[in-house]
């Protein structure tokens, strides 16, 4: 796999695929996540040229000693961007991965050409500090199999929990693609973000996707509600029976949505037939 290399010598592991030809499509997951985590995305999006690189931290990335900074991680993406030989991207990112895309396009907007915002935010909630540092504590003190129990719940639909729906690849790469210490790093990072995103989001132009699970307690409804609100001419899709991981829990729905919107920023038809998540 390829490697970028950051400005402070960090060394990010991505990779390519889909259609080389296409319009490119920078990918970005969240907390604890690697690239792993797009796994019932990659056939979806194969149309386009999509760059999937993992965060400072986790997966085949370096952990450089933390905490971490999210416009660092922000400047990852585009040492990515320029490892790939490109200039402006399609951004699709997910959860703390959102909150860096976000980060990309008011510090880059030359480099993004639509963003889609899936299971994020643009601000602190006090009830999710105290449980994001109560994740770091127990990363720490008890290790991420422990973590993994303790977190399903906020992580995962009421729905699919019941009846095991989510493949146990793409939640392993929610918790375990990363270290203790590297894991507090990066939650250290999404706790010392302010709350400025909020007032730039309002001079973005960009066109822009929010699209949250109807049953995500980690950033609700309402969270993506507000940056709809916030950011110029933005799409809300809401995807029903869904938690935090929509885009594992109902991939299909997910993935129509993205095809959609992508679709009608490049002039390209949205449909397309797709493996069931089972075959994935």
């Amino acid at each position: 796999m390829p490697f970028a290399t950051a400005r402070d010598g960090t060394r990010l592991r991505y990779e390519t695929f889909g259609d080389r030809r296409a319009e490119p499509l920078l990918l970005i997951q969240g907390l604890g996540a690697d690239a792993r985590g797009w796994l019932l995305q990659r056939w979806a999006l194969r149309r386009y040229r999509c760059i999937a690189f993992d965060n400072r931290g986790v997966g085949g990335s370096d952990r450089p000693e933390g905490p971490y900074d999210l416009t660092v991680m922000a400047e990852d993406a585009v040492a990515v961007l320029d490892a790939a030989g490109v200039g402006a991207a399609h951004v699709m990112g997910a959860s703390m991965g959102g909150v860096i895309a976000q980060l990309l396009a008011v510090w880059h907007p030359e480099r993004v050409r639509s963003l889609v915002l899936a299971c994020t935010a643009c601000h602190h909630h006090q009830w999710r500090r105290d449980l994001l540092e109560d994740w770091a504590r127990t990363a720490r003190e008890r290790g991420m199999g422990p973590l993994a129990a303790r977190s399903l719940r906020w992580l995962v639909g009421p729905r699919s929990r019941r009846r095991l729906q989510l493949p146990a690849q793409v939640l392993g790469s929610l918790v375990f693609a990363t270290t203790p210490d590297a894991f507090a790093s990066q939650v250290a990072a999404i706790l010392a973000a302010d709350d400025r995103l909020r007032g730039e989001l309002i001079g973005l132009d960009v066109p822009t996707l929010v699209v949250v699970g109807s049953q995500d307690i980690l950033t609700p409804v309402a969270d993506a509600e507000e940056l709809a609100e916030l950011i110029l001419g933005a799409e809300l899709t809401v995807v029903p029976r869904a938690g935090h991981g929509v885009m594992a829990e109902q991939p299909r729905a997910f993935n129509r949505a993205v095809l959609e919107f992508l679709g009608r920023q490049v002039g390209m038809p949205s449909t397309s037939e797709e493996p069931t998540a089972a075959s994935a």
